[in-house]
């Protein structure tokens, strides 16, 4: 009993220092989600108008462009799959790669060539463990992106859009994220990004909706305008969808750390209430020992006297 004791014991303090890790991990990423929201909230007005701009800008102009004109048989599509860097996070990368397969498997049943960029070490190695190809992959700033890490993922996707699809380019660009809804809920969600919809911008920018577009003239053309206004277009869309992943990774992980933490209290309680009962047979054990030495001590002292 007592070797059953000390086991219960050595559980009972691994478990209880794994508890400050965790309950120390959820705090930390409490702290993060704040700055996080803070970041999506303040990208909102500016990621709305160039919404603006770019609606008003490729609605004026009759210039076909690029990355505004629907190729009429799309052969080749590309996905961008943002996931995180670290893990603890519960389902969040997962989630977000099984979004991203479905997307893939719809693209192909649509008579697709599918071709992946990657953000986030998770979907990195997911893609690398099962031998899948990536184009390109990004790394090291899930949990805090900036505005310069969204253009750096930006540019590759754009010169794939606008390079034709026999030297290797794309028809079309997707993301796959996860969206931010709330401390308890976390979407993954898939957006065409690239040709521009109109009508999908349109209703996102709410300076545009139900309002009729006033003619323009462009300096130095239309075509210049769109080179200049729709990549920016391209790189805010990112920064707000990495933005919205990393509130969305750090909820993950505060909800993740928080059942973590939970159980380790209930696994503590557990192992007290085994301990106590082993301690409990111990003691009885050693009570049972005590009156039957005693018994057997005075019977033998009975038997001398005779």
């Amino acid at each position: 009993m007592g070797s059953q004791l000390r086991v219960y014991k050595r559980r009972i303090k691994s478990v209880t220092a794994t508890k400050k890790i965790t309950k120390a991990m959820e705090m930390i990423s409490a702290s993060r989600i704040v700055k996080a929201q803070r970041k999506v909230a303040a990208s909102t007005p500016y990621a709305s108008e160039l919404t603006r701009a770019v609606t008003a800008v490729a609605t004026g102009s009759h210039t076909k462009h690029a990355l505004t004109t629907e190729v009429e048989n799309p052969a080749r599509a590309a996905v961008l799959l943002v996931t995180s860097d670290r893990g603890l996070a519960g389902g969040y990368s997962s989630n977000a790669i099984k979004a991203a397969d479905q997307l893939t498997n719809r693209l192909k049943a649509e008579g697709k060539d599918v071709v992946t960029y990657i953000v986030g070490r998770k979907g990195v190695a997911y893609y690398g463990f099962r031998e899948r190809p990536v184009v390109d992959s990004w790394t090291g700033f899930t949990d805090s992106p900036t505005y310069a890490d969204a253009k750096k993922v930006a540019g590759p996707l754009i010169e794939a859009v606008v390079t034709d699809t026999a030297e290797g380019g794309v028809d079309e660009l997707h993301i796959v994220f996860t969206e931010f809804v709330s401390m308890m809920t976390q979407t993954p969600v898939e957006k065409r990004l690239l040709p521009l919809s109109l009508e999908a911008t349109a209703e996102e920018s709410e300076a545009v909706k139900d309002k009729i577009l006033p003619l323009f003239d462009f300096e130095p053309s239309d075509e210049g305008v769109l080179d200049a206004l729709l990549p920016r277009y391209v790189e805010s869309r990112i920064y707000n969808a990495l933005l919205q992943a990393a509130a969305s990774e750090h909820a993950a992980r505060r909800r993740a750390m928080k059942s973590a933490t939970d159980n380790a209290e209930d696994l503590i309680k557990s192992f007290t209430r085994l301990a106590n009962a082993a301690r409990q047979a111990d003691i009885t054990q050693e009570i049972s020992e005590i009156v039957g030495g005693a018994s057997a001590l005075a019977d033998a002292t009975a038997g001398s006297d005779r």
